[in-house]
């Protein structure tokens, strides 16, 4: 058994890279598309957060101000693993500070909660709801994970 989860361990750091890309487009507050020099491009999946899908409230402001921020735009990617639609999973990092922590500070998405553990933007979330930036302005903000069961996917 410790033996299966050492292999475990050390492919899934086999499978996280981190390199440079250009971001080519925006399909909404959480997922963007990035091509490295002579690749094709692909679709990541930001991690650690969750933005309100595009037919939900505050939806298309956060692919907005994440296309505003990123869009043609050099960034760092750091991505650990796929998620179970295929996207690539992972960091960015633009001029040197991480997207998914200001996408969070200015309520653009929520942090992702994983169990009883607060997650990587715990703080920024509380930040932007003390301060009813974007989503957290909303009297009851739908989490996104929730709006998706009781609505399904956007069309």
């Amino acid at each position: 058994m410790r033996r299966a989860v050492v292999l475990l361990l050390v492919l899934a750091a086999g499978a996280a890279q981190a390199f440079t890309a250009d971001v080519t487009h925006v399909s909404d507050g959480d997922t963007v598309w990035v091509k490295r020099d002579g690749r094709a491009p692909f679709k990541l999946r930001l991690d650690g957060l969750d933005a309100p899908e595009r037919c939900q409230a505050g939806g298309a402001a956060a692919r907005d101000a994440l296309a505003a921020r990123l869009l043609h735009r050099r960034v760092a990617v750091r991505t650990r693993a796929h998620d179970d639609y295929g996207r690539a999973v992972g960091t960015l990092q633009l001029d040197g500070a991480d997207v998914g922590a200001w996408l969070v500070s200015q309520g653009l998405a929520w942090n992702a909660r994983f169990g009883r553990r607060a997650g990587p933007y715990a703080e920024e979330e509380q930040q932007a709801r003390r301060a009813a930036r974007g989503v957290f302005a909303q009297p009851a903000p739908e989490y996104p994970r929730d709006f998706r069961r009781r609505h399904g996917p956007c069309g």
